[in-house]
């Protein structure tokens, strides 16, 4: 698979399925914006990758800061093809009782207002130029209520139902918008949830998790014109048929 000459901007770069996602596209020729909070980590990540990557430290809870990013994207590689929603927080694990509301409020920020605000400031040049990918990562979690999770399962539910607000908004204009739920992925993400004790995803073996490589060639799979038929949905890596198709069975 080839996205030589594209730049895809990708939230939460730093680590896990972000980072694994950039040196994917770099290797498929893209140019890649590595966005996220920790600035040395995406610094890093770019000199590693070379000419083809720039590292925007960026809060995506902040409207401005990632309209700012998108438009880095146009000044150093012309346009912006696509958006990877990757950013998102798992804390607080607390129960709805206890639960401290800032933190519960900060979350919402990041896993869902985060989503909103990629698409916002990608989708007026995507539309502009009848043209552009939007993917967002979601989770199982988004429609299963865990123990412990409310601030998560409720922001990855409302950044799916955005997914798919974008998606029926944006199709007429050419716009490829979809969302992938990867299971469990064996991230610093699981380390937490392991380490906090709560309901039965804390319990689970680490081999039970999938690499994140491959929800990161499952995303390079979703930028072709192979995944055409599943626009507008949200693709599900438990599917063993669709990793038979993105050949990762």
């Amino acid at each position: 698979m080839t996205l030589q000459g594209k730049c895809v901007l990708i939230t939460g770069a730093s680590k896990g399925i972000g980072a694994a996602a950039a040196r994917e596209f770099a290797k498929a020729g893209a140019n890649v914006a590595l966005v996220a909070r920790n600035g040395d980590a995406i610094a890093d990540l770019a000199g590693e990758i070379g000419r083809s990557a720039i590292a925007i430290p960026c809060d995506v809870s902040r409207y401005w800061e990632m309209e700012a990013a998108v438009e880095a994207c146009h000044t150093a590689f012309g346009q912006l093809d696509v958006l990877i929603n990757n950013a998102g927080v798992i804390e607080p694990i607390a129960p709805l009782s206890e639960v401290e509301p800032d933190h519960w409020g900060h979350a919402i920020d990041i896993n869902l207002k985060g989503v909103f605000n990629g698409m916002r400031a990608a989708l007026p040049g995507m539309i502009e130029r009848g043209s552009g990918t939007i993917l967002t990562v979601s989770s199982g979690a988004a429609h299963h209520a865990l123990e412990g999770w409310s601030a998560y399962c409720a922001s990855k539910a409302g950044a799916a139902m955005l997914t798919r607000c974008a998606d029926h908004e944006a199709r007429p204009a050419g716009i490829r918008v979809m969302g992938l739920s990867p299971g469990t992925v064996a991230t610093d993400m699981q380390r937490e949830i392991k380490a906090s004790g709560v309901n039965p995803v804390s319990a689970l073996d680490w081999s039970d998790h999938i690499p994140p490589d491959w929800p990161a060639r499952a995303l390079l799979w979703m930028c072709t014109e192979d995944a055409d038929d599943l626009v507008g949905q949200e693709i599900s890596l438990r599917d063993e048929g669709i990793r038979r198709r993105m050949g990762l069975s």
